[in-house]
């Protein structure tokens, strides 16, 4: 069975995980965390950056920072992981679902003002695929209102929007680095600040709410409970997996972008018959060819070609259920709109498998299994 994913190791962990025990300090925030600071914010200007166990605890950092409390509404695309909306659910506030975009997976950026009321205190965005969201609609819109922008840039390592990183935009952002991402550490993440007026709160919030960091500065004798906070950032080891992988990030993405582009050569024909829908690449997007997907006709189709794939040997998925389907808003906020991109993506989306060890010719052999199932 050709998996759907397979973490890639560059050789350097092992050496790396040494080192860190050599530091003496791998509880974290030690010497490979702060390599993994300063890489992200040299290479992608990016603003403060925190390390974290997960994109996750970003997010959650990120609604401790924007003072969500009950009352509050957040605005978020159905068409995303629960991730998205569980930091600023578990803070009380409601959570206001957008459709997402007819031709791609992201946010409607047109819809957002439509749902925008005096509640509003955020607006969180994900790039899917490592697609950009329309940012200028986006960041126009949020600062004419006085409202927070959260990406979710979970997929988007490396991506742009025009000229600018994802990541680098908005107040506030989130990465991860689970080990289906395309750099690693089998669970990781990273808060990005890049509004300064987040950036001394936002130290004691990762420190667990404590002045900690000031402590070790010797701004302090001793160090206290001052804020919220969590156990939010991770082990050395965890970064030291981290900048091994970032030491290859050139080579981890060229390999991606290889397969990547067999797959679109090699299922275009597909499109040509209106078989599939193959995703567009706009203007303002580059792609870090995160994931590989493709829309069947109906959910239908969707389903008895991932099993024929699964039957011949290969691993193929779909992705995310909606969330404003889910039990949890059922149960609790149910919405009377309805969301028919959203659900559009959710029944009729491939994901193929996509990662650096897998051989050209396994994704020559995929692709040639799609065409047969569709007698092509």
């Amino acid at each position: 069975m050709i998996p759907f994913n397979k973490p890639y190791l560059t050789g350097n962990e092992g050496k790396f995980i040494d080192t860190a025990f050599q530091k003496g300090k791998f509880s974290g925030n030690g010497y490979f965390t702060q390599k993994c600071h300063t890489f992200f914010e040299e290479s992608y200007d990016f603003g403060r950056c925190f390390l974290t166990n997960s994109a996750t605890n970003a997010l959650e950092m990120a609604a401790i920072l924007c003072e969500i409390s009950e009352g509050d509404e957040v605005i978020l695309p159905s068409y995303t992981f629960v991730s998205t909306a569980t930091p600023f659910a578990m803070r009380g506030a409601a959570i206001v679902f957008c459709d997402n975009s007819k031709n791609n997976p992201n946010i409607d950026a047109q819809q957002i003002e439509l749902l925008i009321t005096e509640k509003t205190k955020a607006i969180v965005i994900v790039h899917y695929a490592g697609m950009a969201c329309d940012m200028d609609v986006i960041m126009e819109l949020a600062n004419s209102h006085g409202i927070i922008v959260i990406e979710d840039a979970a997929h988007a390592i490396t991506s742009k929007h025009k000229d600018n990183y994802l990541g680098s935009i908005g107040h506030l952002a989130a990465l991860s680095f689970h080990e289906t991402k395309n750099v690693s550490c089998g669970q990781g993440g990273m808060l990005i600040v890049n509004d300064e007026t987040f950036c001394e709160r936002a130290e004691v919030v990762w420190a667990k709410g404590t002045n900690r960091l000031d402590m070790e500065r010797g701004k302090v004798s001793k160090y206290e409970w001052v804020d919220y906070g969590s156990n939010f950032y991770p082990s050395e080891i965890s970064a030291a997996l981290l900048y091994a992988q970032l030491e290859k990030i050139d080579f981890i993405q060229e390999r991606r972008k290889a397969i990547w582009e067999v797959y679109q050569t090699a299922l275009a024909k597909l499109e040509e018959k209106e078989l599939i829908e193959l995703p567009k690449q706009l203007p303002y997007q580059t792609n870090n060819y995160h994931i590989f997907y493709f829309l069947c006709q109906s959910n239908e189709v969707r389903d008895q070609l991932l099993e024929y794939l699964k039957t011949n040997g290969a691993l193929a998925v779909f992705h995310y259920l909606p969330l404003h389907r889910s039990p949890f808003i059922e149960e609790n906020n149910p919405s009377t709109k309805t969301f028919p991109n959203a659900d559009k993506f959710a029944e009729r989306t491939v994901r193929l498998p996509l990662y650096v060890d897998l051989e050209i010719e396994q994704v020559e052999k995929i692709s040639e299994f799609v065409l047969a199932f569709f007698g092509v």
